[in-house]
């Protein structure tokens, strides 16, 4: 089978060569590769009978898809679904904990052998389940996405959960070897009726001095980032954030690697019908790395991986514009559909600035990611977006302060369907856009209420990271 190429289809974010995919999982920097599998249904555009998918890259950028690493076994604790987990090294064997389902328990895979480099045989433990249930006298709806880490006296697992009848939870649970786990008690809590009824695929770690807890929150059906501190093998938040409200981004994974950066990846969704993930043949894709940092105020920095800039390619540049409320010919030559744009504003007296993205020449289609200095927000307007009845068309925002010089400096990235938009390393909003007619590709700047200062605007077409523009089907399904 050979990949899809509508041109709704990203080609510098990774997605499998075809069939559905949704959660990053299990993301390892081993011997220096970087390795990221993902949950894959082999058999179709739709959430099936999930199994691992698995790729590696030495460069974060550029990846290679390998065979399945990880399928259902018949009769076995994941005969139904090899569900969301995390990887770890542990005395020099790279592990994998996961979860499998009807009923919800926690196995444990490790690699054939370390020494090969691309990991591409996985065993299943004896032991499997090694958490067979979730603890006894608790009612809890959802018992899944296992994280690990490593501590001083020992492993430790955060399993994403429910009370019935209350909020999300994340159980806490150690271990000497990954294999024996005992359960120690509830790392976090939430309230239903702020932060949803179930927590999925929890991420715990310390950055900037503090501790962060992602959790991907049903039904919101967003991700929460609680930010607080870890004592005694307890955690209390004292700032809840949405992490990201573009509409399309869900269940993050963290990973620290090897120079001691903080890299995620997230889900993005589709927003288009089933129908038409079914005709295209895929469904999926997953987000940027992007790098976590601490803002001094205690806030999460998110900001693309530099790697990337080894993408750009053709490159239009301007400088020191002032944008007002008409129409300005003089951006008319930039398009494209497979973009990076910075731009540096400062808004002056407007009351919105910003970009259209993927705009027909008539304006009928079109995104807007601008800055409302009234609300004080950063907004993703997807209303004109398509002509498609069939696709998501809303308006999305978060909430942004700009610095005390006023600048406004957005980071976008447009892929196929996909745009990611991070403004001031602060905010991050990821949104899938379905556009109809085929000049909607043009990228213009512009500002509402009274002119604003362009103080530079780049942009570069992208290249893809698949050097051959075609991949192979993976085909074996390891038992």
């Amino acid at each position: 089978m050979r990949q899809s190429t509508e041109p709704y289809r990203p080609i510098y974010h990774f997605l499998p060569p075809a069939n559905w995919m949704n959660d990053p999982n299990g993301l390892l920097q081993w011997r220096g590769r970087y390795h990221l599998f993902y949950q894959y249904n082999p058999t179709g555009a739709f959430h099936g009978t999930i199994h691992w998918g698995h790729a590696v890259s030495d460069d974060l950028v550029r990846w290679r898809d390998l065979e399945i690493a990880l399928a259902p076994t018949p009769g076995g604790p994941d005969k139904d679904g090899v569900f969301s987990g995390c990887a770890v090294g542990r005395e020099g064997v790279p592990t994998l904990v996961y979860t499998g389902i009807f009923p919800e328990v926690q196995c444990v895979a490790e690699a054939a052998d370390p020494n090969d480099p691309d990991l591409a045989v996985w065993r299943k433990h004896p032991a499997n389940p090694v958490i067979a249930a979730p603890p006894a006298g608790l009612e809890v709806q959802g018992f899944r996405d296992p994280f690990v880490w490593r501590e001083a006296d020992g492993w430790y697992c955060a399993v994403g959960s429910g009370i019935e009848g209350g909020g999300g939870l994340v159980l806490l649970y150690r271990s000497p070897d990954l294999v024996h786990w005992e359960y120690l008690h509830e790392l976090c809590r939430g309230e239903a009726d702020e932060s949803g009824l179930l927590w999925e695929c929890p991420n715990f770690f310390p950055i900037g001095g503090k501790h962060v807890l992602l959790v991907s929150s049903i039904p919101l059906n967003k991700v929460l980032c609680l930010v607080g501190d870890y004592r005694q093998h307890r955690f209390t938040p004292a700032r809840t954030t949405i992490l990201d409200d573009g509409g399309s981004f869900y269940a993050p994974q963290v990973m620290l690697d090897e120079r001691g950066r903080r890299l995620m990846w997230g889900w993005l969704r589709e927003d288009r019908d089933a129908q038409a993930q079914l005709a295209a043949g895929w469904s999926g894709v997953l987000s940027l790395p992007t790098e976590l940092s601490m803002n001094g105020d205690g806030t999460l920095r998110l900001r693309p991986v530099a790697e990337l800039t080894s993408l750009r390619a053709a490159h239009r540049q301007y400088r020191d514009v002032t944008i007002r409320p008409v129409q300005d010919n003089r951006f008319d030559s930039i398009a494209g559909t497979r973009l990076e744009i910075q731009a540096v504003f400062a808004p002056g007296a407007a009351s919105q600035v910003g970009l259209y993205l993927f705009q027909s020449r008539d304006g009928v289609e079109r995104t807007c990611v601008f800055f409302d200095s009234d609300r004080q927000e950063l907004v993703i307007d997807r209303e004109r977006s398509s002509l498609d009845p069939g696709t998501v068309r809303d308006v999305r925002s978060a909430p942004l302060r700009l610095p005390p010089d006023g600048v406004l400096t957005l980071r976008v990235f447009l892929d196929g369907s996909v745009i990611e938009v991070f403004a001031n390393d602060r905010v991050c909003l990821t949104s899938r856009v379905y556009p109809t007619l085929a000049d909607s590709r043009g990228v213009r700047p512009f500002a509402n209420g009274a002119a604003a200062a362009l103080r530079s605007l780049d942009v570069w077409d992208m290249l893809s990271i698949w050097p051959s523009g075609m991949r192979a089907t993976p085909t074996r399904s390891p038992m």
